[in-house]
Parts: structure tokens; sequence; C-alpha cells
């Protein structure tokens, strides 16, 4: 007899559906090609993230500290304070405004900052990106400006040539009140890969910035910090310390409204990207049910010979978790694997195809740059393991339903 259900038992598994398996198969890669997608993708954003703040960051401050009253007549004793916390690696004054820069016929709306070249290299790396000259030929009294690259190229404006300063105050003259306009020397530029700031920043001196705007002192102090993650805790420790005549804003507070808007797309590209794991778990449901379907009558047997319907269910459910995590721990592989060379990859799928996706001319990142974060790895993996195991609750129900008479009358 039992010699008589291992030959049953055997030819059931020889003819059991090679569609069940294809479906189980496209369940498991389906999983994978969506784990690896999503890991990918978050890690390409993060990476396009990262190399954007860090580029920002390179011309902005990460902590700027104002005055209420729009300048800071006593930015000495200011500077020093700030200098004073331990996540202070350095700060600078400033003076800022507006004006508009004209050469020729063409003109162009820009942002004044007056810098003290000595210490601003303490807060940003515009020494670093200078072309031309170095930021420490700025002197008092002689009008030199350092332009944005996109700034220079608008106005055709090369070092060596001067170009006039419009200042929004006035100045009284025989003929009248007219503007107040200045000749500046273009010295040099900068090129941060900033479009925004190569475009619309002109740098002078502190002094001759004062001297332009007509203000007696700086506009305020620019810090950077050892984390420029741990901006907003060191901007509320200083605006504790410095008191209520003081403005302290850090850059997740300036740029507020674009990274915002990064987080919510990347957001949205993670919900995106999750439906294509959750196509796969839906495969995942019609592969256990055409499963139980075809095995209808060795569960019912199994039921005859005492099984629960507990363990039937639990059967069911360890064959579709099984399936689930098989493409999950493919898909990890897989996605880490490409996270951590998509430079590479896409450098040689540009050889081999004799394309460019990012050109230098168009796009200031050229490259594909990918930053691999644990918690978008450990998110994405323990979302798609709780869809898998949803995904095998209804199918295992169903066969710990089967009635086994019901299921083998026709036996």
């Amino acid at each position: 007899k039992y010699k008589t259900h291992a030959s049953a038992g055997k030819a059931s598994k020889t003819a059991s559906n090679p569609f069940v398996s294809f479906i189980s198969m496209l369940s498991m890669m389906g999983i994978a090609l969506g784990v690896a997608a999503l890991i990918v993708v978050m890690s390409v954003m993060n990476g396009f993230g990262k190399e954007v703040r860090a580029r920002m960051l390179s011309v902005i401050s990460h902590i700027e500290v104002m005055g209420v009253t729009g300048s800071m007549p006593d930015w000495q004793t200011t500077l020093a304070a700030v200098k004073k916390n331990p996540n202070v690696l350095g700060a600078a004054p400033y003076v800022t405004g507006q004006g508009m820069l004209i050469r020729g016929e063409t003109m162009r709306g820009v942002a004044l900052r007056g810098v003290d070249p000595a210490l601003e290299p303490q807060v940003s790396d515009l020494a670093k990106l200078s072309k031309g000259a170095a930021l420490s030929d700025l002197n008092p009294g002689v009008f030199g400006v350092f332009l944005g690259s996109e700034l220079a190229r608008s106005l055709n404006a090369m070092p060596g040539d001067a170009v006039n300063v419009l200042v929004p105050s006035s100045a009284a003259t025989p003929v009248g009140v007219l503007p107040r306009t200045r000749k500046l020397t273009v010295l040099g530029t900068f090129d941060s890969g900033h479009f925004e700031y190569d475009s619309s920043v002109a740098l002078l001196h502190l002094q001759d910035a004062a001297r332009l705007l007509e203000v007696d002192t700086a506009s305020g102090v620019r810090a950077r910090i050892k984390d420029m993650n741990d901006a907003p805790q060191v901007a509320r420790q200083l605006s504790k310390n410095l008191g209520p005549d003081t403005l302290v804003r850090d850059w997740s507070r300036v740029n507020g409204n674009w990274f915002a808007a990064v987080k919510v797309e990347k957001t949205m590209m993670f919900i995106i990207l999750m439906l294509i794991v959750a196509v796969a778990a839906f495969n995942l449901v019609s592969m256990l049910v055409m499963t139980v379907t075809e095995k209808h009558g060795q569960i019912a047997i199994l039921r005859t010979l005492g099984a629960t319907p507990a363990s039937i269910r639990r059967i069911f459910m360890i064959q579709g978790f099984t399936v689930g995590a098989s493409g999950l721990l493919i898909g990890l592989v897989v996605g880490v694997i490409v996270a951590l060379n998509v430079g590479a990859i896409v450098h040689g799928i540009e050889y081999v195809f004799n394309v460019q996706f990012l050109p230098k001319d168009i796009y200031f990142i050229s490259d594909f740059p990918s930053d691999l974060q644990l918690g978008d790895v450990m998110w994405v993996g323990l979302i798609a393991l709780f869809l898998a195991l949803v995904s095998t609750l209804y199918p295992s129900s169903r066969a710990a339903k089967i009635n086994p008479v019901e299921a083998l009358r026709y036996e």
C-alpha cells in the first residue's frame, strides 16, 4: 500500500503543470527586477542630490547670521562668538545687495556680494573655483569683480574688461536725481557648477561692496560647520547664544523649496517603482492559486491523513514566501552591485553605442553619481518581504478550506 502511494506521488510530481513553474519563475524574476531597479534609481537620485548639494554649498554658507535690521555694526564680536561653537570650522563677514551689470547693450540683474578675501576660504570654495585671477587679488579701492561663468558669458566679459554696475540707491546731480553707477574691472570668473549662482552672483571686496551699496558695516556673518547635516541644530544653538538682535538661518531653510521638491520627487519615484514589485506579487498570488488548484487531490489526502488546516496553510505560505524571498535576495545583490558601479556601466554603454546621456555642454553634471544608502536598501527589502507575505494569505487560506470529502468524491 505504501509503495502504491509513493508511486502515485511520484507520478503526480512528474505530471505537474510546467506552466505553474514558469509563473513561479516569472514572479521571482519580477520581484528581483523591481527590487534591483528601485535600489539603483534611489541610489542615483541620492547621488544627484548629494552632488547638487555639494556644489551649491561650495558657494553658499552652511549658516548665515544676520542683523534683524539688515546690518551688523559689531560684526567682529558676532564673528568671534560664532567661532566659539565647537561645530564651526570657520566664519567670515559679508555684504549683500542687488544691482544690475551693464556692458554694451546687455544688462543682467545680479546679486552683489562683498567678501573678505582673507576669510572667505574658511566658508566657501570660491578661492578654488576662481579662474583668471586669484580671489586674493580683490583689493579695497580697486573695485575689481569676479563674475559667475554663466554671467560672464552672457555679458561677453573677459578678465580685464570693464562693466558698469547700477545699484538701486540714487545720487543727487546737477541734472537731478540719478541711479548710482560705478565702473568695475573684471578680474576673473568662478565656475561652481550650479547654474543659478554662476549666472547671478558677482563678488567684490567687502569694503568696495559697502561703499557701492552705501552701508557702513557688514550685512552679517557666514559660517561653515563640520557636518552640513547638523546645520539646523547648530543654527538653533547659535540663535540661542547670540540673542534676539540676530537672525540665524541654515542652508536647508535658504533652499527649502528646492530640497522639499527633491524629497517629494524621490518619494513619488519610490512609490511608482514599488508598483513593479506589487505586480510581481500579484503574479505570486496567481502561481499559488494555480498550485492549489493543481494539488487539490493531494491536499485532500493530506487532510484525511491528519493534516490540520493550519499546517496546509503554512505549507503554501512557506512556498510563496520562499519564492518572494529568493527574488528579493537576487534583486538586492544585483541592485547593490549595479548601484556601486553605475558610473562605469553607463560609461560602458555610452562607449559601445556611441551615445552620451548627459552632454557636458548642456548639463552641469555629466556623470551618473550614485550614493547607496543602507536605509533605502532596508526599506525596499522590508516592503518587498511584506508584499510577498501578504500575497500568500489568500491562496493558503483557500488551500486550508478544501473539504477532503468533496475533493475526493470523483477521484
